[in-house]
């Protein structure tokens, strides 16, 4: 497809041919019970929801909302994944958990990991094999280095969304934006200067599933006001698919993406965040 970053990327062939390589570690996103049906072979199934994310109460700004990191390492080396694994993620909801467990592990210092194309649709779709045994893994010793410069707090987004260098793009759903469909939250709105572009036009509707050609990414995001010269943050409702959008930018080639991870959860349910529907 040409993407300025395709390395972020597995393609089915590649994983077939390196799907016994034990320095290279599938996981499967999906429910328990979608793993235990059917998954691709030597895949380890993510025994955690919601979404590798801390269930926090909302309104309290502690910087992130993402897993600790000490739950994260244990999480990782029950899965088999070290510092130096090759992993690759997939799942059967159009890359929403994939690209979030990509970026974890990008916050968490491991860049060696790779979004499945297409995911379980694709793998389906073109008869590549499967299998209801799962996969248990050696342990194995992950370390986790947080990298500050991938995510946002609310008081980093309240001093950047005004600035003009700066754009903020808001990855929900119309009627999210719109202000019709609370999701819970206090308040109704998105932050002021952001731009609207929903998550799931990034990935084709055809059986496959597969991401849109680079061209056609590109002309959504201009269309729809951004450039990829300036910092952009991107958030949602509660930073799963806020994530996919980063994901979908850096494949792009964009330099300088980070996540508000706390997004509207934390956003719209405090008092000193300003919220807009103009």
């Amino acid at each position: 497809m040409n993407y300025p970053r395709a390395e972020l990327l597995a393609e089915p062939d590649w994983l077939m041919e390196h799907r016994d390589d034990p320095n290279v570690r599938i996981i499967d996103c999906a429910t328990l019970e979608a793993y235990r049906r059917a998954h691709i072979p030597g895949a380890v199934q993510l025994p955690t929801h919601y979404y590798i994310k801390e269930n926090g109460p909302p309104g309290e700004d502690h910087g992130t909302f993402v897993m600790p990191p000490d739950q994260f390492e244990q999480l990782m080396s029950k899965l088999g994944v070290s510092n130096d694994t090759t992993v690759v993620t997939y799942d059967d909801n159009n890359a929403l958990v994939a690209s979030r467990l990509w970026w974890v592990l990008k916050y968490y210092g491991h860049t060696n990991a790779k979004v499945l194309d297409g995911g379980w649709h694709r793998w389906l779709t073109e008869g590549r094999p499967v299998t209801f045994h799962a996969t248990r893994p050696e342990p194995a010793t992950f370390t986790a280095r947080p990298n500050p410069a991938v995510i946002v707090s609310a008081q980093d987004l309240k001093e950047m969304h005004t600035d003009t260098n700066c754009q903020v793009l808001d990855a929900r759903t119309d009627a999210e934006w719109d202000g019709e469909n609370a999701r819970g939250n206090k308040r109704v709105g998105r932050v002021p200067g952001a731009k609207h572009l929903e998550w799931l036009n990034f990935v084709a509707k055809d059986d496959r599933r597969q991401f849109l050609p680079r061209e056609d990414l590109e002309r959504m995001a201009t269309e729809a006001g951004f450039t990829p010269d300036k910092a952009t943050i991107t958030y949602c409702q509660g930073g799963i698919r806020a994530a996919h959008a980063a994901f979908v930018l850096e494949l792009l080639g964009w330099d300088n993406v980070r996540v508000y991870d706390g997004s509207m959860r934390d956003w719209a349910n405090r008092d000193d965040t300003p919220l807009t529907l103009e």
